[in-house]
């Protein structure tokens, strides 16, 4: 088996600790690399910024005008991004809690060179001389490079959309924008590889997308990962590049992306699953389901190691610690 030979030890729950100054349900959570600060993503409409481990609030950064589906730092600490139903992006600025950019969509005219490929390639190009510069729809997931110098979103639309992020924190312009077209229902996950030159994404059409990104546009070819019987609602690379998807037909596959084969499927969720995080050593693997538990499996022989359980309502997220000390879950209830 390609994961840590070592046998993982027993994750202890002492005390569950609870950040509830939300006003909506808590659709994601998100830590920053040291571990020092917590996001949540709220269907209030705002993003939270906390101390870890005091639990003070920091910062509620409001602007989206729909619920915060999504929200992760960029590996160099220095940004957040959150996606929202509004149909936006919103990059912060983490030291002054101020919002950079909007990323939006709009149109704009084509240069006649990719005006052509409009009639080749219609799914590319579905408008003969235009092209949307932004989701039309909800926007469900982002996620960065490990080089923090790109923004990838997915959502609604079908789309998936690939930003530059310049090192000032400012946008690159539109030209710059890639737009990577394939799936078939709408993109709900999206994860980078550890060396960034793929980028993986989940969709409502059962499959999952690696996306070869060394390839220059628009010409993006893919691999596809099929097995799931039900929508993928949640990815994540592991350190070493393997990649676990959880759907909605309850169950968690580990894949080896390079050679597309499946190392590992995990069943035992009651419900869908809503979100994976590989501890950082890579010798457990957490799930957290539409439910009230968290499960945590080692990732050496596929086998649930144990059930969490303590949240109030339903857990929609679960992250470790970069010291792998901590796992967070959000749930329905308002409370973290």
């Amino acid at each position: 088996m390609p994961m840590n030979i070592e046998a993982p030890t027993k994750l202890a729950v002492g005390r569950v600790r609870f950040f509830g100054k939300h006003h909506g349900e808590v659709n994601c959570s998100a830590f920053s690399p040291d571990g020092q600060t917590l996001l949540t993503a709220s269907d209030d409409g705002c993003v939270y910024v906390w101390e870890t481990r005091s639990r003070r609030l920091l910062w509620r950064m409001a602007g989206h005008r729909g619920p915060v589906k999504f929200c992760r730092f960029s590996p160099d600490g220095r940004l957040v991004a959150s996606s929202s139903c509004d149909h936006t992006v919103r990059l912060w600025d983490v030291t002054r809690f101020k919002c950079l950019h909007v990323l939006r969509g709009k149109r704009a005219a084509l240069p006649r060179s990719h005006r052509l490929l409009c009639g080749l390639c219609p799914v590319l190009f579905p408008t003969f001389g235009l092209v949307s510069a932004g989701h039309q729809r909800s926007v469900e997931t982002v996620s960065f490079s490990p080089d923090s110098r790109q923004l990838a979103s997915g959502g609604w639309d079908r789309r998936v959309i690939l930003w530059e992020v310049q090192l000032r924190l400012s946008l690159q312009s539109g030209h710059n924008v890639r737009l990577l077209a394939g799936h078939r229902d709408s993109v709900q996950s999206s994860d980078f590889s550890p060396t960034a030159d793929a980028l993986a994404t989940g969709s409502w059409d059962s499959t999952v997308h690696i996306w070869d990104l060394r390839v220059a546009s628009p010409a993006v070819s893919y691999q596809e990962l099929e097995g799931h019987t039900g929508n993928i609602s949640c990815l994540c690379y592991s350190t070493s590049g393997l990649l676990a998807s959880g759907s909605w037909d309850k169950t968690i596959r580990i894949w080896k992306p390079t050679t597309s084969s499946l190392l590992f499927q995990l069943k035992g969720h009651a419900t869908w699953v809503k979100s994976l995080a590989f501890s950082p050593d890579e010798l457990r693997l957490a799930s957290a389901g539409y439910s009230h538990t968290v499960k945590v499996w080692d990732c050496n022989t596929g086998k649930c190691l144990e059930t969490l359980k303590g949240l109030l309502d339903v857990a929609h997220a679960c992250v470790f610690t970069p010291d792998g000390k901590l796992l967070v879950a959000g749930s329905a209830d308002a409370a973290t």
